[in-house]
């Protein structure tokens, strides 16, 4: 990656991509700006300011990574406008689509919105991006490179199919999360101690998701794989699949309408 970069935040998302671009390519030139002062731990030869205005004249950053909440976003973007004829702007800010940010930087920027998951931090995110129509394929690769920094990367065709990816991959880890709490107060239940019930719970979940992630096999077939006809699993998963509103199914799909129409709500 020989392209020089503009980290504009660098909290959790942020610090991760920058630890996987530094850990991807030592060399690579970057500027970080963070507007709450320095963070901690950065690279020694990570060149840091802490206003937009202080950034060196004669640094020209091939791609601007946007960072920060949100929320800050109205008083943050319109200091990098100066940018916008020849830089990449990527946003990882929820629920801001890329026409807000073409208010702020102009008809003529390249904007490429991505919407990454919190695993990013141990380099087994997910993210899913969209582009603008002035991004052409160089622009991609650049945004595609940047993301595959902390883990997969996909596009969607249009920028709505993002309100679901927020609601299955953006907030999917909370999900498992959960998923783990309550299959450890299951075992708990069962007999089991507390803490035993939850080294059980979060070993099972993980190991799992690392077969899934190697196996060549369908998550369907994953779980056949392990159900034996009349045994315990099938015993537990005739009540997770059963039909009717309580069942797994249609409680997933209830959630995911909900953080989907959520999503939506946030974007305005």
């Amino acid at each position: 990656m020989s392209a020089k970069l503009l980290l504009v935040g660098c909290g959790k998302m942020g610090g991760a991509m920058l630890a996987g671009w530094k850990q991807a390519d030592p060399a690579t030139v970057m500027v970080v700006v963070e507007p709450f002062g320095p963070p901690k731990g950065l690279p020694d030869d990570v060149q840091v300011v802490t206003d937009a205005a202080n950034i060196p004249a004669d640094f020209q950053p091939d791609a601007i990574v946007l960072a920060v909440k949100p929320q800050m976003m109205d008083q943050v973007l319109p200091a990098y406008a100066r940018y916008a004829d020849r830089a990449l702007f990527l946003s990882i800010a929820a629920g801001k689509t890329l026409g807000y940010f073409q208010k702020f930087l102009g008809d003529g920027a390249r904007i490429v919105r991505a919407m990454p998951n919190t695993p990013a931090a141990v380099g087994r995110g997910i993210s899913a991006l969209v582009a603008n129509a002035n991004v052409d394929s160089q622009g991609r690769a650049l945004a595609q490179q940047l993301l595959s920094a902390v883990g997969e990367v996909t596009w969607v065709a249009e920028e709505s199919q993002l309100d679901a990816v927020t609601a299955v991959s953006g907030s999917g880890p909370a999900y498992v999360f959960l998923l783990v709490e309550t299959l450890a107060r299951a075992g708990e239940s069962a007999g089991l101690p507390p803490d035993l019930a939850m080294q059980l719970a979060r070993a099972t979940i993980v190991g799992s998701g690392e077969l899934l992630r190697q196996s060549h096999e369908s998550a369907e077939q994953l779980r056949r794989n392990v159900t034996s006809p009349k045994g315990t699993t099938q015993a537990a998963l005739d009540v997770l699949m059963e039909e009717g509103p309580q069942g797994m199914a249609a409680l997933m799909r209830r959630a995911i309408a909900a953080a989907t129409q959520r999503s939506r709500e946030l974007a305005g």
